[in-house]
């Protein structure tokens, strides 16, 4: 059985009461139930954390031997170098989701610091973006 994990960073966790207009109305839960529903044969693990070292540990922890991560670093994404070096140290493939287009988005989020070591990246397609990851996650490893 495949198993992907999904890491997501701060204020992930208010999603679907946060700016719903940014970030839609469904909670990371019921997303990620919907998506163990669609992809039975997959194991699918969760994690969310508002603390950078947490987020770090789990890529550690995970990134060996999971087919593939699906990380949305939240704002870590725009600052946090010690994740970046998680990612490049771990084997398995990581692709970076963003729920919204970070390039329409204001001027220090159009840069992310992780997109160099991650295998790809999927920003502005709302939840969707988390099912394609999987997608394409599953098609590689």
């Amino acid at each position: 059985m495949k198993h992907i994990e999904i890491i997501n960073g701060p204020n992930l966790n208010l999603t679907g009461q946060r700016q719903p207009e940014i970030y839609g109305r469904i909670t990371m839960e019921e997303m990620v139930d919907g998506l163990r529903e669609e992809f039975v044969g997959v194991e699918i693990g969760y994690f969310q954390s508002n603390v950078e070292g947490e987020i770090i540990n789990r890529l550690h922890e995970v990134g060996f031997t999971a087919d593939g991560i699906i990380l949305n670093a939240g704002g870590y994404s725009h600052t946090s170098v010690a994740i970046h070096d998680a990612v490049a140290a771990i084997t398995s493939p990581v692709i970076e989701v963003h729920i919204s287009n970070i390039f329409a988005r204001e001027e220090y989020r159009r840069h992310s610091l992780l997109s160099d070591v991650c295998r790809g990246i999927i920003c502005g397609l709302g939840l969707n973006g988390y099912r394609y990851a999987l997608m394409s996650l599953l098609d590689i490893s």
